[in-house]
């Protein structure tokens, strides 16, 4: 499935697509004391997803591929957070939300699949 070296290119591609759309919309709304330490949390937690993403494609060992996938579910979560933060304090317009909270659920399902893979 993700051992593919298409598969792992398109899907580092779109992780780092992601975190791109994530640091174009949230970079565009006014300054705001609470918005901006959200806003630095899902800038770090996104970029985060898709750098440890693409350092799993090269990753040396079984192990360290393990590894390297928990880091990007748990950030990936953790995007998923923040968004869930920013959609009830309602600072983003809730198509803008959904749109981006679709994407990365998505990356949430598929690497939690892939890790169970791996785990077995």
């Amino acid at each position: 499935m993700m051992d593919s070296p298409d598969y792992n290119t398109i899907f580092a591609f779109k992780t780092k697509q992601l975190a791109i759309m994530i640091i174009k919309e949230f970079s565009k709304l006014p300054p705001n004391e609470a918005f901006s330490v959200i806003r630095k949390q899902i800038f770090r937690s996104s970029t985060s997803m898709a750098a440890n993403y693409r350092a799993m494609c090269r990753a040396r060992s079984k192990a360290e591929r393990f590894s390297k996938i928990s880091i990007v579910i748990e950030e990936t979560d953790e995007t998923l957070f923040w968004l869930e933060m920013l959609e009830e304090l309602e600072y983003i317009q809730k198509e803008i939300i959904a749109d981006i909270k679709t994407k990365t659920e998505e990356i949430l399902k598929v690497t939690s699949s892939y890790r169970k893979m791996l785990k077995n």
